[in-house]
């Protein structure tokens, strides 16, 4: 009866999710003729609250929910390093999407790669970054898919065989064919969903555990002594020789978050500045959730559930299972799951714009139509998330994870010819070229030889220290075309003209009437 219970929730929330879908063209209807910009960007009309919704359920992916509590049952503390993560990446975005949404609506930009062809006049550097971004984001699509299957191995509604794998088949089915018809609309109607039952679920699920288990402070005391210590204050995950590690990966994820293509595409449907301006500074509201999904992994440590050798990602669904009623127990699972199909949406949406824009159009048909790019962006992003699916089930769970890893390395990589290049465009595009494939060789060396770990030891004439491995090959990166710049500008290298009308050096304006500094 409690199955049941669960699985007819479960079912309402995703049915719940699909009918939503279905309504996905009333969003902010347009009359203009079918456009990639229309399709991928849903017109660029997105208001304050839908754009909040999308940016936060895209940036929060199911995965972040399943793979960070897991990482705090399995190794303690650490893993809330996505806390100060998600944190940093508000400022970031309040400064950066501003800027680039500002320079893309003028100049009718869609992807990253659109803005680093118009301001170096680089087709070889754009095409790396729109690869790069390809290359990063499909490893993560699939990862959405095994948060799923975790949550319902969990709760015991993914069947072994072939009838688990058209479970998932079914789920993903309706969100491919939404996002074919309606493109980022479907996500951005299904993100509504998501963060009132991802919110309504969790406060439940974290006021019954507070309950039962007598407060936090027992809860992070009994998950210490399971870690061998003898309460959180003696805890030996708590040393300080792992703080370089905690900040360098703070810092290095929050800086390639705002590069991902799919986190680009939610803020450039946004309808101005302003509006990502508000959002971002909403944006910690998100964090705060996943802070507390966070604590659930620490209680689920604390409580001894005993999850599967290397599948730590399950401890907080069967925590959910162990204490919570069914009804709750569903929705928790729904609520996971739903949040699994808003960014592998987006995902897909982005993979296929950044394909069509930057590898189709500029290399095999520069005269396609709009209504043919729209076309092929829709194939595209349909075989996006067949691949994602088809490499769930055709490879082991670990090979998506270390792609992911890689893909979080390898996306950093654009950061100085995007970010850096919204403020300054005196690097030139060789160099930058140059420093990407140095920092793109000296990231896959560094995580490979640590055993796909992202943490990799750095000596500096001492004891080496552990940093993240992104951090490390992005300051070479850095280097590489800072004196790569100065070499060429020396020997007269010509460079391809700006077209983005932003100014080529950095510079400091001063308000006449308060004196404040702006750049």
């Amino acid at each position: 009866m409690a199955e049941s219970a669960m699985t007819a929730t479960f079912l309402a929330v995703i049915g719940g999710a699909s009918l939503l879908a279905v309504t996905a063209r009333r969003l902010r209807p347009s009359d203009r003729l079918p456009s990639l910009e229309g399709w991928a960007l849903a017109d660029r009309s997105l208001g304050p609250v839908w754009t909040w919704f999308l940016l936060g359920g895209t940036i929060f992916t199911a995965y972040t929910f399943t793979a960070v509590p897991g990482l705090a049952y399995g190794n303690g503390a650490p893993a809330f390093f996505a806390v100060p993560y998600t944190v940093i990446v508000c400022p970031l975005a309040f400064v950066l999407l501003s800027r680039l949404w500002t320079v893309a609506r003028r100049h009718g930009y869609i992807t990253a790669a659109d803005f680093v062809r118009g301001r170096y006049g680089s087709p070889p550097l754009a095409l790396v970054v729109a690869l790069t971004g390809i290359l990063a984001t499909m490893p993560y699509l699939a990862l959405q898919l095994l948060g799923i299957r975790a949550v319902l191995t969990a709760g015991g509604m993914y069947p072994r065989g072939a009838g688990g794998d058209l479970v998932m088949v079914a789920l993903f089915a309706g969100l491919a064919v939404a996002t074919y018809r309606h493109g980022l609309r479907a996500p951005a109607v299904i993100a509504v969903l998501k963060a009132v039952a991802v919110f309504v679920s969790l406060t439940a699920v974290c006021w019954l555990v507070l309950g039962r288990l007598g407060g936090p402070g027992r809860v992070f005391d009994g998950a210490a002594r399971r870690l061998g210590g003898a309460d959180a204050a003696h805890s030996a995950l708590l040393s300080p020789t792992q703080q370089p590690a905690y900040a360098t990966l703070a810092l290095g994820s929050a800086l390639a978050l705002l590069m991902y293509p799919h986190v680009l595409t939610a803020g450039f449907a946004a309808d101005g500045p302003r509006t990502l301006r508000k959002v971002s500074v909403a944006l910690p509201a998100w964090t705060g959730l996943l802070a507390l999904f966070g604590f659930l992994g620490v209680a689920a440590l604390a409580v001894g559930v005993q999850a599967p050798k290397g599948g730590a990602e399950a401890a907080v669904p069967m925590l959910v299972d162990r204490l919570m009623p069914a009804p709750l127990a569903g929705l928790v699972f729904a609520a996971i799951t739903v949040g699994a199909l808003v960014p592998a949406a987006v995902m897909s949406i982005a993979a296929a714009t950044s394909f069509v824009r930057n590898v189709y159009v500029e290399y095999v048909h520069p005269t396609a139509t709009p209504k043919r790019q729209v076309r092929i962006a829709k194939a595209v992003s349909l075989t996006a998330k067949v691949g994602a699916v088809a490499f769930v089930f055709g490879l082991r769970d670990q090979d998506a994870i270390n792609l992911q890893l890689l893909g979080g390395v390898w996306i950093l990589q654009i950061f100085p010819a995007v970010a850096v290049g919204l403020y300054t465009g005196r690097l030139h595009p060789r160099a930058l070229l140059a420093g990407w494939a140095v920092g793109m060789t000296a990231g896959t060396v560094l995580v490979v030889r640590e055993g796909f770990s992202s943490i990799v030891p750095v000596g500096l004439g001492g004891p080496p220290l552990e940093i993240y491995a992104g951090l490390v090959a992005l300051l070479l990166n850095l280097a590489v075309a800072l004196f790569g710049t100065l070499a060429l500008e020396r020997l007269g290298v010509p460079r391809g003209p700006d077209l983005t009308d932003l100014p080529t050096r950095l510079a400091v304006r001063r308000h006449r009437e308060t004196g404040a500094n702006n750049p």
